[in-house]
């Protein structure tokens, strides 16, 4: 990225920009491209991505450098929050110690967690106890979280609205129902309005017992949950019940309800 200071007379002249443009501007950016270069730019650049403001919200989705260096850089974005961090997004990288770095912010309201295998049961256990305002939660595809991590989330974080614990569906095909997921979320989630378990072990009996427990439910993903059967009185609760249901079998017919539309 050119220097701000060496822009041409005839260009923009970047520096003239009210500062508060100049943040907009700059947290259009991806995470990676402000670490590593803008920030660099000039000293006012610097001053504004040296805010915590601009940490409120970190995403590494898609992470464009290896492995190590992604997680660095998730690191440095946590850190320069100074406990402003409201929302963070990361896919794959997660790690037990991200998330302890991540303990230093008490603010936060949403976290995605997509397909993190490097964070252990424990490790989200203790994460969640310094998230006391979360409020949605998507840790899908994280094989290691278990109900244990479920009962803790729901103990710790008393206004969480939106959960998300997606499975791939083939992964537990061979398995009997399991209904220790559904109760840990019965017994301890009663705020929430959404929730997303595709490919999950719940029986009738968890599926009750979610429905007796939260009773605040407006959507209720079942896609993929082949040890169901509701072709009798608990499907037709489900459908006064819950004013979102879905239980298509197709795993890529993806939900146009999201949490801010209910």
């Amino acid at each position: 990225m050119a220097s701000a200071e060496g822009v041409s007379r005839k260009g923009p002249n970047w520096l003239a920009l009210p500062r508060e443009v100049t943040e907009n501007i700059l947290q259009r950016l991806h995470i990676d491209e402000i670490v590593t270069s803008a920030c660099l730019v000039c000293p006012l650049w610097w001053n504004i991505c040296k805010d915590p403001h601009m940490w409120r919200t970190i995403a590494i989705t898609h992470p464009r450098y290896s492995f190590y260096n992604s997680v660095d850089i998730c690191s440095y974005a946590i850190r320069r929050s100074y406990g402003h961090l409201e929302d963070i997004s990361i896919d794959s990288i997660a790690t037990d110690d991200l998330m302890d770095i991540a303990n230093s912010t008490s603010v936060l309201r949403r976290l995605c967690l997509l397909d993190c295998n490097r964070i252990s049961d424990r490790g989200m256990m203790e994460a969640v106890k310094k998230f006391p305002l979360l409020e949605e939660l998507d840790i899908s595809y994280s094989s290691n979280i278990t109900k244990d991590s479920l009962e803790e989330i729901g103990r710790c974080c008393p206004f969480l609205k939106t959960l998300k614990f997606n499975q791939i569906s083939f992964w537990r095909s061979s398995f009997s129902d399991d209904n220790e997921e559904a109760f840990a979320i019965a017994q301890t989630m009663p705020a929430l309005r959404y929730l997303q378990i595709i490919g999950n072990t719940i029986s009738d009996v968890g599926l009750l017992a979610i429905l007796n427990g939260c009773p605040l439910l407006e959507f209720l993903d079942l896609r993929c949950c082949e040890f169901l059967d509701l072709s009798g009185s608990l499907g037709k609760r489900c459908r006064e019940q819950i004013k979102h249901l879905l239980l298509v079998i197709d795993p890529d017919d993806f939900p146009s309800v999201t949490p801010d539309n209910i």
